[in-house]
């Protein structure tokens, strides 16, 4: 994979940039301190805006590296304010593989807004990047995290059974994965 970091990307609603450290504010209360977002996530919701601020400046920190994805997620119509988060959780260089995490205000559920935003971040990270697979799951307590990898082309592979751990305690994982060449296919 030819590496490029964190890359601004736009679609038709969004803009994908790098957080800053001005974030931790909207990133608190947009997501980071409500358990209903975190439910079903592996970090606890955050309890002061002081812990936010230091995930937002080790993020910021990894912005150097070139094998760092975090985007915020922000609405054009809306202004710069990020409302969810999108990132590359862990990757596997020698199956060229990218597994993808993310998460969204409440206040934005249900409008299609992370499916275009993980559909950006696919196009770039199989078209510039050069992953040969972008995979994720999520706990079948949550389908809607499941809807959103099949709107994006993802197709469900299997469900490990006590595989994972989130803020429910060990849970079943649902694993989804696309293919390159399954994305070129469609394209």
């Amino acid at each position: 994979m030819k590496h490029l970091g964190t890359v601004k990307i736009e679609t038709d609603r969004l803009i994908l940039r790098r957080f800053r450290e001005d974030d931790a504010e909207a990133v608190f209360k947009n997501w980071a301190s409500d358990e209903e977002v975190t439910r079903f996530l592996t970090w606890p919701s955050h309890k002061s805006i002081e812990v936010t601020e230091k995930v937002l400046s080790e993020w910021i920190k990894g912005y150097s590296e070139n094998k760092f994805y975090q985007w915020a997620i922000t609405v054009k119509e809306d202004g710069d304010e990020p409302i969810g988060s999108i990132s590359v959780v862990s990757m596997r260089e020698e199956i060229e593989m990218l597994h993808i995490g993310y998460c969204i205000g409440r206040k934005w559920w249900h409008q299609g807004i992370t499916s275009e935003a993980f559909k950006g971040i696919i196009k770039f990270l199989i078209e510039e990047v050069g992953a040969k697979r972008i995979e994720s799951r999520h706990d079948p307590n949550n389908p809607n995290s499941g809807k959103v990898m099949l709107k994006c082309g993802l197709k469900y592979e299997g469900t490990m059974r006590k595989a994972d751990i989130n803020n429910q305690g060990i849970c079943d994982a649902a694993f989804y994965g696309l293919l390159a060449e399954d994305y070129y296919t469609k394209k």
